[in-house]
């Protein structure tokens, strides 16, 4: 691992695409002019998170104005894009998948959502996306000049052993697109992403989309990076904004050596 900067891109999604993706291409310009080598979006950033628009805003992968945008722009910016997720159609299935792009404009790899998000807490939040979307099936661990990069997506981050065996694949930083509801959120977004990232002894950065209290689904921002020791090292509110964050490899390394909780790991 070396040092890097790390930008996070967290912005209001709105039921119009390409106002979306105009909105994601200025915060990637913007990100880059601030210095950062990656750039992350949030979960399901072209798209309104809801069932109801899953399918009609839906992307092929060989046919994608959205991916076209993100290559595009990792090869005029030459950065690193994980690019939150979208809703990928192949096979007539619906998958919630973030693709990562090289600064060369090369599609690395693609995380398809393993865990879905099927809840239901009386009086406060129900979603099911079994109900139009289908699970992937395998973890995602890229390799980058400046560290392994772990992606999961959002309520994958409920399940630690996916975040274990990402570590124990050398990812030393996690990246995360997700979007916690306001029940979920204050009880448990910043006590999950401390917990997974103290546990594994990694970066963890987790994306959201800003806070619209007129969404279906409302989303509760609170973009924020934690260290291998298990604290915010930086976040943001609710709104719209952009997180830079320099990532020390010192800190990951000295972290390591002091508590090798990794070497003790059967």
């Amino acid at each position: 691992m070396k040092d890097f900067t790390l930008g996070l891109c967290q912005f209001m999604v709105t039921n119009n695409k390409k106002e979306n993706l105009l909105t994601a291409l200025n915060y990637i310009e913007q990100a880059a002019s601030n210095g950062c080598n990656i750039i992350a979006l949030p979960e399901v950033f072209n798209c309104p998170y809801d069932n109801n628009f899953f399918n009609s805003f839906s992307e092929e992968e060989h046919n994608s104005e959205t991916l076209n945008l993100l290559k595009n722009a990792a090869k005029d910016f030459n950065v690193y894009i994980i690019g939150g997720s979208i809703i990928e159609r192949e096979d007539n299935k619906l998958y919630n998948t973030s693709y990562i792009f090289s600064p060369e404009g090369k599609l690395l790899d693609k995380h398809r959502k393993v865990h879905l998000f099927d809840i239901d807490i009386p009086n406060k939040i129900t979603f099911k996306e079994s109900d139009t979307l289908t699970a992937g099936d395998k973890l995602t661990v890229i390799d980058t000049p400046y560290c392994k990069i772990g992606i999961a997506i959002c309520y994958d981050m409920r399940f630690p052993e996916m975040f274990k065996k990402m570590a124990l694949s050398e990812a030393e930083l996690i990246i995360i697109p997700a979007a916690f509801n306001m029940t979920t959120g204050p009880a448990h977004w910043n006590l999950t992403l401390r917990a997974r990232a103290l546990d594994n002894q990694v970066f963890v950065a987790a994306i959201s989309p800003a806070r619209d209290t007129t969404a279906s689904y409302v989303a509760y921002g609170h973009s924020l990076v934690a260290s291998p020791w298990g604290d915010i090292i930086s976040s943001l509110d609710d709104k719209p904004g952009l997180l830079v964050c320099k990532i020390d490899s010192k800190l990951l390394y000295n972290i390591r050596e002091q508590l090798p909780l990794l070497k003790h790991s059967k």
